[in-house]
């Protein structure tokens, strides 16, 4: 039978978008039009930064209304700890360590110590290019972070139509301007509705990538302004829960601007909206960013750079109206970035490639049904040290099956074992008394390590030594 998922495989390459939308016309009449989809990633937003996730210091009004129209998710877990391949993981659908991608991505000679490439390989499949295929217009604005070097690709070379980025190739904004990393949450909101009115009569695509809250921070007097009981007494300067709790306020201002343009435009209906991070909260230890690491990873252990909850485990909201019940929370199911690329295809109907195998899985029967066990397990590597404090110092591998979380080194030293449901703060290693859930799933997480791209380690990862006082040598 021709489904559309078969008609799109016979369908010509370089076929323009509004040809194969007239001949899916043809063949789907009758059939409703695919969502549009808009995907806002949030940078270093912890788990507990958001009204609806239990914070009650910043207040979120936009993004708590929007949880309330839809779906949140307790147990949402993002490929990496730190940005790059973390986007990775949103993109393809795969653990970024396939493609040797294991820190952020910045100069040349650095990633070449690491033995990382300069960029994300544009032969990867990619989900903006499977859906631009199908017809979906396609477009990037905000943080890319997946390749800024020399000869990078720019984000066309992986499906979009349109863009413009911060931390990548092609146009960029005036990043010189007075308070731009302020402003920017509403550069980025204007290019969206830009692009939304333009191809308002196709299915759409839009990667809403924020650069709040990530360090430096430099909110304008008026944001701040709410929070001027977080000033500091008898100093010029603000306080950094004052310049922190403002950003967020102000990223949800801008957030919530464009949610309600979507009502405006009449588009609400017909639009899947997902909204995320790309690691937990920074640590006050970077020195730029002092004034942004008391953001919250809630009642997780472990931040940016973590493999514990604090550092994996992010706010994820889904919204749309008709197909996803509202006011719906759902604290069992275990769901990941990678399952992005083979869930939003299937809701757009469309096929995956012959011989591509996501590391994700289709989750959208949880997304608009009801919670269910995962059917692939969870992988983690971080190849470097942790920074800040011991306490969140993680093993450098970590998987999880089921309610079962194993984190270890390779030598097998440092194994950790956490019953994630009943003990999410990973508090209580049960490794010693639980013998019999280690082995396997320590065998699963060798063998994954084993089939990826080998490279240099830093010399203290995995480690949470602490330098003990000790008599001074003679």
């Amino acid at each position: 039978m021709l489904n559309r998922r078969n008609f799109l495989r016979t369908v010509p390459a370089g076929l323009s978008a509004m040809a194969l939308q007239r001949l899916l016309g043809s063949q789907t009449s009758g059939r409703a039009k695919p969502p549009n989809i808009l995907f806002i990633l949030c940078d270093d937003l912890g788990w507990g930064d958001l009204g609806c996730y239990g914070n009650r210091s910043i207040k979120t009004p936009n993004l708590d209304r929007f949880a309330r129209q839809g779906a949140l998710f307790t147990q949402f877990y993002v490929s990496a700890p730190v940005c790059s391949p973390s986007r990775c993981g949103f993109l393809t659908g795969n653990f970024p360590a396939r493609y040797g991608i294991h820190d952020y991505l910045t100069a040349p000679a650095v990633q070449a110590q690491k033995a990382m490439p300069n960029w994300l390989d544009p032969a990867a499949t990619t989900l903006p290019r499977l859906l631009q295929q199908a017809g979906y217009a396609t477009a990037h604005f905000g943080k890319w972070h997946l390749g800024s070097s020399p000869g990078a690709p720019e984000p066309k070379a992986y499906g979009f139509d349109e863009y413009r980025t911060h931390a990548g190739m092609g146009p960029k904004w005036d990043e010189k301007a007075e308070y731009f990393r302020a402003k920017s949450t509403g550069y980025i909101v204007d290019e969206t509705l830009q692009f939304i009115q333009k191809h308002r009569g196709q299915p759409f695509y839009i990667d809403a990538w924020t650069l709040l809250p990530h360090a430096t921070l430099d909110p304008t007097p008026e944001q701040m302004k709410p929070y001027a009981r977080y000033s500091v007494k008898e100093s010029r300067y603000p306080g950094a829960m004052q310049i922190y709790y403002s950003t967020v306020t102000s990223l949800d201002d801008g957030i919530g601007r464009l949610l309600a343009k979507l009502d405006e435009m009449g588009l609400a209906d017909d639009t899947l909206v997902l909204v995320s991070s790309d690691n937990g909260p920074e640590d006050i230890h970077i020195s730029n960013a002092s004034h942004s690491a008391v953001g919250s990873s809630g009642p997780f252990r472990g931040g940016k750079r973590s493999l514990y909850e604090g550092g994996i485990r992010l706010p994820f909201l889904a919204r749309w109206p008709k197909h996803i019940a509202p006011n719906r929370v759902d604290n069992t199911s275990v769901v990941t970035s990678v399952d992005f690329l083979p869930t939003v295809c299937n809701v757009a109907g469309v096929g995956l490639p012959a011989g591509y195998k996501p590391d994700g899985e289709d989750v959208s029967d949880i997304l608009f049904k009801q919670s269910r066990p995962r059917t692939k397990d969870l992988f983690w590597e971080w190849r470097w040290e942790v920074i800040g404090t011991v306490l969140n110092h993680s093993p450098r591998l970590g998987i999880r099956e089921g309610d079962w979380k194993l984190l270890m080194n390779p030598d097998r030293s440092r194994v950790e074992l956490f019953d994630i449901p009943r003990d999410p703060s990973e508090l209580n290693n049960l490794a010693d008394r639980r013998p019999e859930i280690v082995k396997p799933l320590a065998e699963k997480l060798l063998a994954w390590r084993a089939s990826l791209p080998q490279g240099p380690v830093s010399p203290n990862a995995g480690s949470n030594a602490y330098p003990w006082p000790k008599p001074a040598a003679n």
